[in-house]
């Protein structure tokens, strides 16, 4: 686990190096309140990206990896072809809803006319979001090092985008624009990735070929993939929707500061999706060797790497914090040190959460973690309005903190019981 995690983190350190450079350029170029709306706009399409999507990730993983186990590999194509076609046509769905949608939310979030106007194309933005199923195969294949080389499709564009952008004496339309042709490079180059996996795993099995018998066909495939998407759903509902409440309650340029802190800590956001598909493969081969012991040491010892990994890292943003906000961005996003210490705070708890999630799914559980979700993500949202109002941009933190707190106490209790029987 800790070699596959090795590759992906890998891959995101070069991405985060690249993002690091884009991230100054750009923020330097915008200001807080320009920045912000460049945030919005994304943020709008990867929300509606999430929540039309289909992930077909776990499926793959758990029901194909039993298909190839058993030897058939016929199976395993048809597995594949149905999650991949149901994932293509949410997609597709995703993308015509961001599309009608914009004139009516845009305005909300303080876009300008022609922000709005190009807001409208970057609905295919969503086709970032629409990848599980090759990355579901890049998994079983053993394939961590596209998957990390992957990490880099994106940042790199963007990269390359903002510096034209820059030297052309451009603004917030063609960082938009930027942003638009990463968003599709990533998803497209994902299913490139895959198509790799694909001739190794089904071995002359045809890309096109027969697929809707699969549900039918596995035993449990359909309440499995049907838990588990709404259970990533929800999972990525919370962290998507802030930074759209916050701007729709404070304005862009508080989403933009929100965004910038986000930023500063994705050192320790990324692994939280990293260590949760590094570790997903591992657990369920130990489940399936019947392995429990092995299983519950694994997640345990992933929870307190996780911890001691990421807390001196919060205790250094603690300390350099305002510096470190007005290094990356520019004097406008001063004053958003408390803000990133909440947030910090929060992604460690997500750290040390994702292997407990990764395990009871494992263990065929899905809904555990699902139930988790739905409480922290739905339940408590509500409570993010409230602490705007009593915190100001501050609120998204201690909210943000409160939901992870509760959803590792909560995943902790869960997998201690469940792991026993």
């Amino acid at each position: 686990m800790l070699a596959n995690l090795g590759h992906l983190l890998g891959g995101k350190v070069a991405a985060g190096l690249i993002s690091l450079i884009y991230l100054v350029l750009v923020t330097h170029r915008l200001g807080a309140t320009d920045y912000g709306v460049l945030v919005l706009v994304n943020a709008y399409a990867v929300l509606v990206g999430s929540v039309l999507a289909f992930s077909g990730f776990h499926g793959v993983v758990r029901y194909g990896g039993l298909a190839l186990e058993s030897g058939d590999r016929a199976g395993f194509a048809r597995i594949v072809r149905f999650m991949a076609v149901i994932e293509l046509a949410c997609g597709a769905v995703a993308v015509i809803v961001a599309a009608l949608l914009v004139p009516l939310i845009g305005p909300r979030l303080g876009w300008s006319a022609d922000t709005i106007r190009i807001a409208v194309p970057y609905s295919l933005a969503v086709i970032a979001t629409v990848r599980a199923t090759p990355q579901g195969l890049l998994q079983i294949a053993g394939r961590f090092d596209l998957i990390g080389l992957h990490q880099a499709v994106s940042p790199l564009i963007r990269l390359i985008g903002a510096l034209g952008v820059w030297f052309a004496g451009g603004g917030l339309i063609g960082f938009i624009t930027v942003w638009l042709v990463a968003a599709v490079a990533e998803g497209i180059a994902m299913w490139g990735f895959g198509l790799i996996a694909w001739r190794r795993l089904a071995a002359g099995e045809p890309v096109r070929g027969p697929w809707r018998g699969a549900a039918r066909d596995t035993e449990g495939l359909k309440r499995f993939i049907l838990i588990t998407n709404f259970d990533i759903t929800v999972r990525e509902l919370a962290p998507n929707l802030a930074p759209l409440t916050v701007g729709w309650l404070l304005g862009p340029a508080a989403a933009g500061l929100l965004a910038l802190t986000q930023r500063a800590t994705s050192l320790l956001a990324q692994p939280t999706v990293l260590l949760s598909q590094a570790s997903y493969a591992v657990l369920a081969a130990q489940v399936a060797r019947g392995e429990l012991a092995a299983l519950r040491h694994t997640v345990w010892r992933s929870v307190v790497l996780a911890l001691s990994v990421a807390i001196p890292i919060v205790l250094v943003l603690a300390l350099i914090g305002d510096w470190l906000l007005v290094t990356l961005g520019g004097a406008s996003f001063a004053g958003g040190t408390l803000l990133m210490i909440l947030v910090a705070g929060a992604r460690t708890a997500g750290l040390a959460s994702a292997p407990l999630a990764a395990g009871l799914t494992a263990l065929g559980l899905p809904g555990r973690s699902m139930t988790v979700g739905l409480v922290t993500s739905l339940a408590l949202y509500p409570l993010l309005p409230l602490m705007l109002w009593l915190f100001g941009t501050d609120g998204a933190g201690w909210h943000a903190l409160l939901q992870n707190g509760v959803a590792i106490v909560a995943l902790a209790a869960m997998f201690r019981i469940d792991a026993q029987s």
